[in-house]
């Protein structure tokens, strides 16, 4: 135990990274816009590493 994660979530496609930032800029918790907007740039192609650190989250 207390090992790297092994698998990956898939990301669903329900929504598009437009509507997922639009969402965050309403939600009121700074920590689930974080992750909306990482979760949006990752739909945008960006890799997670990368899509987190520009939402300004540590992976």
């Amino acid at each position: 135990m207390g090992g790297a994660m092994s698998g990956r979530l898939k990301i669903s496609e329900a929504k598009t990274s437009s509507e997922l930032r639009g969402w965050a800029r309403h939600c009121g918790s700074g920590r689930a816009a974080a992750r909306a907007y990482a979760i949006a740039n990752a739909l945008d192609g960006l890799s997670r590493a990368e899509a987190a650190r520009l939402a300004g989250m540590e992976r």
